[in-house]
């Protein structure tokens, strides 16, 4: 009886830690998206992870954007990017979720108004 519960608090302790890691997303990814005028969006994010904290750019038709307020939890990533439209200051919001090579975003360009969704893969070197 001790044994199986030393199994079960042994095997929960290791879940736990496995959990703790954030995932490796590090690198380059390429998301499609279809703009206002129907035409394809590309953009492409470029990122390093350090523990739990996400930097690195994301590049698109309104040229390359350093983020900020990047974090990373487990599979969860967050991150700004700050943009200067029209001589105005517009922060993005960027929400996402990874699953293996994909990386699902919600990108949030301004209270209120409805989140665009895109799902960017990883690029291969």
């Amino acid at each position: 009886m001790y044994n199986r519960k030393l199994f079960w608090a042994l095997a929960l302790v290791g879940l736990l830690a496995l959990s703790a890691f954030a995932a490796d997303v590090s690198g380059k990814w390429k998301g499609e998206s279809p703009g206002r005028d129907g035409q394809m969006t590309t953009s492409t994010m470029t990122l390093k992870v350090d523990g739990e904290k996400l930097t690195g750019s994301v590049s698109g038709r309104m040229g390359d954007n350093p983020i900020s307020e990047g974090r990373i939890s487990g599979d969860d990533i967050s991150f700004v990017v700050v943009r200067n439209m029209q001589g105005q200051e517009m922060k993005i919001q960027y929400t996402g979720k990874v699953a293996g090579e994909e990386i699902k975003m919600s990108i949030l360009f301004r209270e209120g108004a409805p989140a665009r969704e895109m799902v960017y893969r990883r690029v291969k070197d």
